[in-house]
């Protein structure tokens, strides 16, 4: 059987086993090798490699990782697809497929027992309404990771992409760029998906710090105090924190804060940058 890569070929392979596409599983093929061939070069897979994929679909990408990579470890939710993946990979001993809820396995620990706690790589094509929990997810349970590259949609990419004072600047910008740094690799169009969504993909590019790169004496603050400065973001910073549940400052304690730091007592979330909210979060820790 040829790369699915090829769009005959994919048609072919779902005919044989009657695949119905399941909405809730966000499930678009891609069929475009030009596009898979830069989602590999993205990711920098090299022989030495351990790559984690998430949502292998029939193995349209997974083909190419096994190619390039010492070692995949490939886990699909949809247990429809496993009799799937495992003709289509049937070629490649250096796979293994799990049926799991990415959502719901400790990817920690799997890293543990697949690649003994050393840093894998993290390549997927995600389904939009799992895409942040998944990012979050593998940052903040501090998953040992060298890289991960993920196709989202375009708007998601931009999103955490973005710098202070633009629209698409938000806690999910400020979350991932505390832990990576991002790059978009490469904007895919419609046309390169089986079913075709509705709107355009991007491959992004997730490059873990090698150490922090601001000095934080308190983590879970400083994402309460982003998630509190958009929460509502025509309120001011000092309101949004203000009036935000599970944090009790006074304003005076706030205003005091950016004072001492030289920012304007009206200014909002969306102005303000990382190293800004870093600042505002170690100075607030006193009235914690």
């Amino acid at each position: 059987m040829g790369t699915l890569g090829n769009p005959k070929n994919t048609i072919e392979i779902l005919n044989k086993y009657s695949f119905a596409f399941q909405k809730k599983f966000g499930q678009n093929f891609l069929i475009d090798n030009h596009v898979l061939g830069k989602i590999v070069r993205a990711a920098d897979i090299t022989e030495d490699d351990f790559v984690l994929e998430i949502g292998p679909g029939i193995g349209t990408l997974t083909q190419y990782l096994c190619e390039s990579a010492r070692e995949v470890l490939a886990i699909e939710i949809d247990k429809k697809l496993i009799p799937i993946l495992q003709e289509t990979l049937a070629d490649y001993d250096n796979v293994s497929i799990l049926n799991e809820d990415i959502l719901k396995v400790d990817i920690a620990s799997l890293v543990k027992e697949y690649n003994n706690n050393k840093p894998v790589k993290v390549v997927a094509n995600l389904p939009y309404y799992i895409t942040t929990p998944i990012i979050m997810d593998l940052f903040e349970k501090h998953v040992p990771l060298s890289g991960v590259t993920i196709m989202i949609q375009k708007e998601v990419a931009d999103r955490i992409k973005a710098g202070p004072g633009s629209k698409e600047y938000g806690a999910l910008s400020l979350a991932v760029q505390y832990y990576a740094k991002p790059y978009i690799a490469a904007n895919v169009p419609p046309n390169c998906f089986m079913p075709r969504p509705k709107i355009g993909s991007a491959v992004i590019n997730l490059t873990p710090h090698q150490t922090p790169p601001f000095n934080v004496e308190n983590e879970s603050l400083l994402f309460s105090l982003i998630r509190a400065s958009f929460n509502q973001r025509r309120k001011t910073l000092v309101n949004g924190i203000y009036n935000y549940e599970g944090l009790h400052f006074s304003k005076e304690d706030i205003i005091g804060v950016l004072d001492a730091m030289g920012i304007p007592n009206n200014i909002r979330g969306e102005a303000l940058s990382l190293e800004q909210f870093v600042g505002i979060s170690n100075h607030l820790l006193k009235y914690f």
